[in-house]
């Protein structure tokens, strides 16, 4: 899982297979639960900035077309070297 939008795709997906009853609710429960964990992990981050009266981009919070204007914002095509996009794939 690259960003918060994968993760919310991958938790939609969960919901559906538990909802077709796919996946036990158990499964489902441990999923959910590294998810917030995911998320509080990000939240802490954005905290921790905004106390310092930061603002850093945080990759994981941003989205496939958000990386994509920083590129066009900057002048870079994607997929070149330097492109953002292309940095997160690397990763």
């Amino acid at each position: 899982m690259k960003n918060a939008e994968e993760l919310r795709a991958e938790l939609a997906q969960t919901f559906a297979q538990l909802k077709a009853g796919e996946i036990k609710p158990s499964e489902a429960a441990e999923l959910a639960n590294l998810a917030g964990k995911m998320i509080g992990s990000a939240k802490v981050q954005v905290e921790y900035y905004a106390l310092r009266k930061e603002s850093p981009r945080i990759e994981w919070l941003e989205s496939s077309n958000a990386l994509a204007q920083a590129d066009a914002a900057c002048g870079v095509s994607p997929g070149a070297m330097g492109s953002a996009a292309n940095l997160r794939r690397k990763k």
